[in-house]
């Protein structure tokens, strides 16, 4: 008993950055639960006033324009479907490893030319009223949304950050804005970073390889710096 209890003792004196975490979190998820719940209530009034639509382009441009200065900063939180599924999905989400095809370039630029050939065609037949491009938006909000909550439950809740077309044009944009480092000396590989990164990513792997595998999807989230009971890492 008393082993057990100096265990603990030892986990906690080496382990002080949690209390910096759990703090961490639960300001990143009370800013979740405000932008998600908003998400929720923007699609349902969307289908009876559409042009509430047109808060998608508004959006696109938002994320991507962030992500030229800042890296995907707006996935993080400020996205209101990022903040739905970490918020939402989440209680439905198996948890289960991004499949690494949704990740890779070919399927990225293959939702993103669909979409915007969609888009695209039926602005032009719509055009120019401005509540059917409106209800338009809705409706592909919707059936985007859709998929991302099958794909939630399915595999993780943020898997359709990982083919969004904002999510992409982002990552590409912002892949060196405000990177992740981490000095290799210091970082002992115990993987809590890798364990409390929403998107999956390992920042660990860079003690071996000098370089995170798809670093354009860090969300900046900064969870893994707060956790690191070695504070190895820093953007």
């Amino acid at each position: 008993m008393s082993e057990m209890t100096g265990h603990a003792t030892l986990q906690k004196e080496k382990y002080p950055a949690g209390k910096e975490l759990a703090k961490a979190k639960r300001s990143r998820f009370l800013r979740q639960a405000v932008f998600g719940t908003t998400f929720v209530g923007l699609v349902i009034a969307g289908w009876f006033y559409s042009l509430i639509g047109y808060f998608i382009p508004l959006c696109m441009v938002a994320g991507v324009g962030l992500a030229s200065v800042r890296g995907r900063t707006w996935c993080n939180w400020m996205c209101p479907r990022g903040s739905f599924a970490d918020t939402y999905m989440k209680a439905i989400s198996p948890g289960r490893t991004i499949p690494r095809v949704l990740r890779g370039v070919p399927v990225r630029l293959g939702v993103i030319a669909f979409l915007m050939a969609m888009l695209t065609f039926q602005i032009v037949r719509l055009w120019p009223d401005a509540y059917a491009i409106g209800r338009f938006f809705i409706v592909l909000l919707t059936v985007t949304t859709i998929v991302g909550i099958f794909l939630a439950a399915f595999f993780h809740q943020r898997a359709w950050c990982s083919i969004c077309p904002i999510g992409s044009l982002s990552s590409w944009v912002g892949k060196n804005r405000r990177p992740l480092k981490m000095d290799s000396d210091a970082c002992v590989n115990c993987g809590i970073c890798a364990k409390n990164c929403p998107m999956q990513l390992k920042p660990n792997a860079m003690k071996e390889r000098s370089v995170m595998e798809f670093k354009g999807d860090c969300l900046k989230c900064g969870l893994c710096i707060k956790g690191c009971p070695k504070q190895a890492l820093k953007f």
